[in-house]
């Protein structure tokens, strides 16, 4: 496909289900870290705590996602991630556009946001909401096939995202997903 690149994510493989941190599901984080297969992935969000606190907190994760062997990426820009020490960045195209090289996980809600993650090279979108969220409650729900529809316009993986659950991941056919409240 035109515009497609060689990802760095190449390096390693992509994992196929990801859990997504919030202030919701803070208290059984780390229970849930060991029970997810191992080479699972982490996005650490905690956008409800103080800067020394949201260290803190995303230093503990990442031990414990990476005794199971897990990839964590850190919400933020490539730069931020990388002086904590993550193994990917995760957010909006904008602010993941420059940095150092490393994985790039860019969130995605259309086309538009699409196209605009794989002209900054990311190396996996995640595309949301596909099914209603307690996260989001007033965005429409992408749905089975306008979702599918979007995906396959991106020339990186995929992420699925928004109220996913195992049983919603059968639904939708799609070997990779996140959950912040479904797994």
């Amino acid at each position: 496909m035109p515009g497609c690149h060689s990802a760095v994510a190449k390096t390693r493989a992509l994992p196929a289900i990801w859990l997504v941190t919030d202030a919701r599901n803070d208290e059984r984080l780390e229970r849930t870290l060991r029970r997810l297969p191992r080479g699972s992935g982490l996005i650490f969000r905690h956008y409800h705590l103080e800067d020394k606190d949201r260290d803190a907190r995303f230093a503990s994760l990442t031990r414990a996602a990476r005794r199971r062997g897990h990839l964590v990426a850190l919400s933020g820009t490539a730069g931020e991630a990388r002086r904590q020490q993550a193994g990917a960045a995760y957010g909006a195209a904008r602010s993941l556009h420059a940095g150092p090289a490393m994985m790039r996980l860019v969130t995605v809600h259309s086309l538009r946001e699409i196209a605009r993650a794989q002209r900054i090279r990311a190396d996996a979108i995640v595309l949301s909401p596909v099914f209603a969220t307690r996260s989001h409650l007033e965005a429409v729900p992408l749905g089975p096939i306008r979702f599918r529809l979007l995906a396959r316009h991106a020339c990186v993986p995929v992420i699925a995202l928004g109220g996913m659950t195992e049983r919603h991941a059968r639904r939708l056919r799609w070997q990779r997903w996140a959950a912040i409240d479904g797994l």
